[in-house]
């Protein structure tokens, strides 16, 4: 199709978006799909163009300044987003050089004029006339360090890739980085989560490994099913499935129980916790901070037969003005989302390293208030989508320092074991302690950390 139209253009206004608003792709690029109208199969082929673009971004644009024979901070920033498509098409895709390199130069044209196609035209057509291996091995000739080659081969920040492998080390698994950080850049399928006695899995769809709700396509864009179940079934990762079924269901509960999900957005956990809530004879309430947000926890409730008050507040002061009030909170804690970069592959080019420490700060506060909000022997799940030691053991352990006596913590790893379908790659942390994480190249899930404290 046309670089005037078609997948393309979607994919590079995504990027744009993205680039120029911060905006996230997966919010953004199915709004763009479906004004675009593009067909299943071009909606695909425009998916796989603006995230596989986006993964690989720190290394197409180490690529582009050697090609271009300038730093990419010189280039347009227009330009240099149709260079990354570009690149994207001649390195890691099965389109045609000849065709990448025209509609890319096309697409310049319509969107910044005349005036740049003979430069990007001179660039992609360099880049095309090496192979990905050779352009791998010219860009890591730039590196100051070993860390710095392989961030550059797999297109991971420098901070990110220790930070994975101190996290690995802790389990002693280190040697597993190299199979995490090719997880973190291969396409994730999609998973849907059929609510519990609200839903049956539908013919056609198999069950996930591991999340007794879970189910995936063999193949297809599912959104047919999810339209059909009227938010009964929806689109979910299989680990988040589990941190939340572990939370609901590990620790046995009995009728009248009252739940909180402290930092609800968007809403996919509290929907999975309500329908859970309806079975146990339980009541939800939920809180998001975000007005934006708490609409799409409103949204996310919509298929779900029961009164689920949403309030919008900080969720610090939303627990500790419920001392004593809850059985069970979920504190799915905000963080650098690093345990997602399959499906939020803009996070790892927006965050830093001196992020983790403010988020730390926030996270312990919304731990330590939900804790407040427990009665005597209620639970709350600490989650974070992030295997950052600072945002997972590190507040753990504070928080466990801060309450001494008045909390203990549970057998998460066994909690996650006892609502799985078959048998989870879980082994225990140095620390002796019972905190499971989980890993895309492990598991197939995002890297989802789970701790649950008990206040006695």
């Amino acid at each position: 199709m046309s670089a005037a139209g078609g997948p393309r253009r979607v994919a590079y206004e995504t990027l744009r978006a993205v680039h120029r608003d911060e905006a996230y792709a997966n919010l953004l690029l199915p709004v763009e799909i479906e004004r675009a109208g593009l067909t299943t199969q071009d909606a695909a082929l425009a998916t796989e163009l603006a995230y596989g673009t986006l993964r690989r971004e720190g290394t197409y644009d180490a690529i582009i300044a050697l090609a271009a024979g300038r730093p990419t901070q010189e280039i347009d920033a227009d330009v240099l987003d149709a260079l990354r498509l570009g690149t994207h098409q001649l390195l890691s895709t099965r389109i045609a050089s000849h065709a990448a390199v025209h509609e890319t130069v096309a697409l310049v044209r319509a969107t910044a004029g005349q005036g740049p196609t003979g430069f990007a035209n001179a660039v992609l057509r360099r880049i095309s006339r090496d192979t990905p291996g050779e352009w791998i091995a010219r860009i890591q000739e730039t590196a100051r360090s070993d860390d710095e080659r392989l961030g550059l081969a797999t297109s991971h920040p420098v901070w990110i890739l220790r930070a994975f492998r101190r996290a690995l080390a802790a389990e002693g698994r280190a040697d597993e980085l190299d199979e995490l950080l090719r997880a973190d850049n291969a396409s994730p399928r999609v998973t849907l989560a059929v609510l519990p006695g609200l839903a049956e899995r539908p013919d056609g769809l198999s069950p996930t490994p591991y999340s007794p709700v879970g189910a995936v396509s063999a193949g297809g864009d599912p959104e047919h099913v999810v339209r059909a179940a009227d938010g009964r079934i929806r689109v979910q990762d299989e680990g988040s499935q589990l941190v939340a079924l572990a939370l609901a269901r590990a620790v046995p509960g009995r009728t009248g129980e009252r739940w909180l999900d402290l930092c609800a957005g968007p809403g996919g956990k509290t929907a999975l916790l309500a329908a859970e809530a309806i079975v146990q004879g339980a009541t939800l309430e939920a809180n998001e901070i975000s007005h934006a947000r708490a609409g799409l926890v409103r949204s996310a409730l919509r298929g779900v037969p029961a009164d689920v008050p949403v309030s919008e507040m900080d969720g610090r002061e939303r627990a500790t003005a419920a001392a004593g009030t809850y059985d069970r909170i979920l504190v799915d804690a905000p963080c650098t989302g690093l345990g997602a970069l399959r499906r939020r592959p803009e996070a790892r080019w927006r965050k830093s390293a001196a992020d983790v420490a403010d988020l730390s700060a926030l996270q312990g506060e919304l731990l330590s208030a939900a804790i407040t909000a427990l009665r005597p022997g209620g639970v709350v799940a600490y989650v974070t989508c992030s295997p950052h030691l600072a945002e997972t053991t590190g507040v753990v352990a504070e928080t466990l320092r801060q309450w001494g006596d008045e909390v203990e913590e549970l057998d998460a790893r066994a909690a996650v074991q006892s609502v799985s379908r078959t048998p989870l790659d879980l082994p225990e942390p140095a620390s002796g302690s019972g905190r499971a994480q989980l890993w895309p190249h492990r598991h197939g899930t995002d890297a989802m950390f789970l701790s649950l404290l008990r206040r006695r």
